[in-house]
């Protein structure tokens, strides 16, 4: 009994931890997916997306994603306006084109 106790314990420590590694080799493999299609030209660079979104943001860039959604690239992109609103742009990474903006 004393064994079977241990063996659980040991599977409850080590569960979180397999999960994390799994998380990151996800994420490794996105980044992998993300860099592969800026090198192929498939997205655009975030300096580029950036410049051309600028007027349109109103406030300063706190944050930035790039996710893949359906097979699309699309930057997350966090703004705080001066008068402490928190808006979140999503991108496609391709075109530049605001798809749509959260408050």
């Amino acid at each position: 009994m004393p064994l079977r106790r241990a063996l659980l314990c040991l599977a409850f420590i080590a569960a979180p931890a397999c999960a994390a590694r799994a998380e990151d080799r996800r994420r490794r493999e996105q980044q992998e997916r993300a860099r592969r299609a800026l090198a192929e030209g498939r997205i655009r660079p975030l300096a580029e997306i950036l410049v051309l979104l600028q007027p349109r943001l109103g406030g300063e860039v706190i944050g930035v994603e790039l996710d893949e959604e359906d097979g699309i690239f699309v930057y997350e992109i966090k703004v705080l306006t001066p008068r402490g609103r928190r808006l979140e742009y999503e991108v496609d990474a391709a075109t530049g084109r605001v798809l749509k903006v959260d408050d």
